[in-house]
């Protein structure tokens, strides 16, 4: 009887304790709920807040976008009209330049004036000996941009003796193209429409020069080696070696070219640096050699092309980064060119500066590369005044 008494109470009090571990554990879990509910409540007060927020910077960014694409179009509208204020303005200067030009860098017989009578008729005689071409550039008559084809540096020129159109695109290579005529060029797509010329030695700068059916360039070697190659028998006629030892580039603005070719109503020049200026030599277009030579007292600072006119040299000018090209110093042969005559031409500025500018003496005509863009200037010429009237009397 005492036993079962004593299990009775065993069993009432494990049943108690049991109870009491059981309620423990729920209230445990029923705080754990309460605290994530809460985490959960504060979740999506601190999400609606977060959309809030993201909608409003939203609106604010569409309504930046908006002002900020008004303003872009007013920018752009401005700019439009800035930039045909300055086309106006440049043209202006073009006139204005034009019509009072400075006096440019020249070497010139100023104090031709001095000298004695008879060397005066003599230097005269000698020059109408030398040359039957007496024309001086006056202006730039007209200008046409032909397309845009190929690198950003290059060289587009002309036979004057032919109608057949050179590109070589690049300043190192091996490869032209001819087209047979500026109208064919105009309306190929690329180089599709060209006959294309493989020489056996590479060419190297922008210096190259045609002339009565032969190429002549500078090889791309260690040596300033001019190549004459044969354009109808699509051979190598003849080479030579330049007797220069500055290796230097002749324009400071293009320095892939050593040597310019350059050819004219009076046959092929060569115009390369001597330390820091211009010099220039007249080649003979058989034999290839030097038979006279000049210092332009051109300098090569910021110079990036230079052509020849009937004998005189025109050096071509510009800065760093590009802005407008300008003739700015001029040398004659002759010393038929005084200071009052020389013009201070300026381009009109179009993309970058000049890789090269060759002159056809049959069309009186400039063709240029600028920027990749084949650019045609059309020259206005008059005589020299040493042409037109006598030397001044002492």
């Amino acid at each position: 009887m005492k036993a079962t008494i004593f299990f009775i109470l065993l069993t009432v009090l494990a049943h108690s304790r049991g109870q009491y571990h059981y309620q423990g554990l729920m209230n445990y879990l029923e705080n754990r709920m309460l605290a994530m509910e809460e985490r959960i409540a504060l979740w999506h007060e601190q999400n609606n807040r977060y959309n809030a927020d993201l909608k409003e910077f939203r609106q604010q960014a569409a309504d930046l976008l908006e002002k900020l694409g008004k303003e872009h179009k007013k920018l752009h509208s401005d700019m439009e009209g800035a930039g045909a204020r300055v086309d106006r303005v440049e043209r202006e200067m073009d006139y204005i330049e034009t019509k009072n030009p400075p006096k440019p860098c020249v070497k010139a017989a100023d104090k031709m004036v001095e000298q004695d009578v008879v060397v005066k008729e003599k230097k005269k005689e000698e020059f109408f000996e030398l040359s039957v071409c007496v024309n001086i550039i006056s202006s730039l008559k007209a200008m046409k941009i032909l397309k845009r084809l190929g690198s950003p540096k290059g060289i587009w020129t002309k036979d004057a003796r032919s109608a057949k159109v050179y590109v070589f695109n690049g300043t190192s290579d091996n490869t032209l193209y001819e087209f047979n005529s500026v109208r064919e060029l105009s309306a190929s797509s690329g180089v599709s429409k060209a006959k294309q010329i493989t020489v056996p030695i590479s060419w190297n700068g922008t210096g190259h020069a045609v002339y009565d059916g032969f190429l002549y360039y500078i090889s791309e070697s260690s040596e300033l080696q001019v190549i004459k190659y044969d354009l109808k028998n699509g051979s190598v006629a003849d080479s030579a070696v330049l007797p220069m030892d500055d290796h230097s580039p002749v324009y400071q603005l293009n320095p892939e070219t050593l040597v310019d070719l350059v050819a004219d109503e009076d046959g092929l020049w060569a115009l390369y640096p001597t330390g820091d200026t211009i010099n220039l030599a007249k080649m003979d277009i058989d034999s290839l050699d030097i038979e006279q030579m000049w210092d332009t007292a051109c300098p090569r600072n910021n110079a990036e092309a230079a052509f020849i006119v009937c004998g005189t040299v025109y050096v071509v000018y510009n800065t760093k980064p590009p802005s407008r090209s300008r003739v700015q110093c001029v040398f004659d042969v002759n010393d038929m060119v005084s200071s009052g005559e020389a013009p201070l031409i300026y381009f009109p500025r179009r993309y970058g500066a000049h890789s090269s500018l060759k002159y056809n003496s049959e069309e009186r005509q400039l063709y240029a590369w600028d920027d990749g863009y084949q650019i045609l200037y059309k020259l206005a010429l008059k005589k020299k005044l040493w042409a037109i009237m006598p030397p001044p009397e002492e």
